[in-house]
């Protein structure tokens, strides 16, 4: 069976614009590929017909304009093996600390250090190779908490992707990890990857929002690598899942929205904050306060005795 894919260069300028946009318009048919060691990057699709290619691409022409990116695409014919490991020329092996972060197909020739650990990636189209550095600044944070606060605590992965995050703290040794995603793909992919790694048992992976997959939910270590807005709109339930004394990891920032996103979370906690560059990209680590709490959330009534 052949396949059209679609292809795009895109102007490395655009790609923290269009990446922002593609999140807000809720474009999935299309994704953004980036080699950073070229410093190119890609917009790439994969459909039945040109039809369904040419109708993705005018979906997305607000996009690009949004984006500042006026590309045109490439349509070709390509066999269906083909498309299926394209993906693979984007991602490279990296290493932080006493993990590795290596495409499977890479799992024969790769080697690292005794003591350290592997995590095996086939992130397939989902979001999560650890090649974009807003992932890198959350897997650093990642190792920096495991060795400060120990490996007994728990781990939220919100938006989990291609489980990276979630099975780096289970390959670390964390006592407890969650991790979820609004895409059913990118739940299975994220399943997928825990069995490639042996860490199926180790992880609950599961599908929901920001709003499902944190309510009832606490943890020593919240991670969210996603869009800024996002962030700020659900600040207060995202805040809310981290235990006391724990910390949330909040990722994907452009330099332009820190402001915005930590003014959003200052209203609600006096919490120390930090953040971290990476590019263009901005993180902020928020170290929960023993003690404090969240505005809005109400504490549970006590119970009322029966005379």
């Amino acid at each position: 069976m052949a396949t059209i894919e679609l292809k795009a260069m895109v102007p490395a300028v655009a790609v923290p614009g269009l990446a922002e946009a593609l999140a807000e318009a809720g474009e999935v048919s299309l994704v953004l590929l980036e080699d950073k060691p070229s410093g190119g990057a890609w917009l790439i699709g994969y459909f039945e017909s040109k039809a369904a290619a040419r109708a993705a691409w005018m979906r997305l022409g607000p996009v690009l304009a949004l984006a500042g990116s006026p590309v045109r695409p490439d349509l070709r014919r390509m066999p269906d093996a083909d498309w299926k490991e394209s993906y693979k020329a984007h991602f490279k092996p990296w290493q932080f600390g006493p993990l590795h972060w290596v495409p499977v197909w890479e799992r024969s020739a790769y080697r690292f250090p005794a003591g350290d650990h592997a995590i095996w990636l086939d992130p397939g189209m989902a979001f999560g190779t650890g090649n974009h550095e807003t992932t890198r600044l959350c897997c650093v944070r990642l190792v920096e908490f495991a060795a400060e606060r120990g490996l007994r605590g728990t781990v939220i992965d919100a938006g989990c992707g291609s489980g990276i995050l979630a099975l780096s703290a289970a390959a670390l040794g964390v006592a407890k990890v969650a991790a979820f995603d609004v895409d059913p793909v990118a739940v299975e992919v994220s399943r997928a990857n825990a069995a490639l790694n042996q860490l199926e048992d180790r992880v609950d992976f599961f599908v929901g929002d920001l709003d499902s997959g944190l309510s009832r939910r606490k943890a020593d270590l919240v991670l969210a690598n996603i869009q800024a807005d996002v962030l700020i709109r659900h600040a207060r339930r995202l805040l809310g899942a981290v235990a006391p004394g724990g910390r949330l990891v909040l990722s994907g920032i452009l330099e332009a929205d820190l402001a915005g996103v930590r003014a959003a979370f200052r209203k609600l906690t006096r919490s120390r904050m930090e953040s971290r560059s990476m590019g263009e990209w901005r993180d902020l680590a928020i170290t929960r306060s023993a003690g404090t709490r969240i505005p809005g959330r109400r504490a549970p009534k006590p119970a009322r005795r029966r005379r």
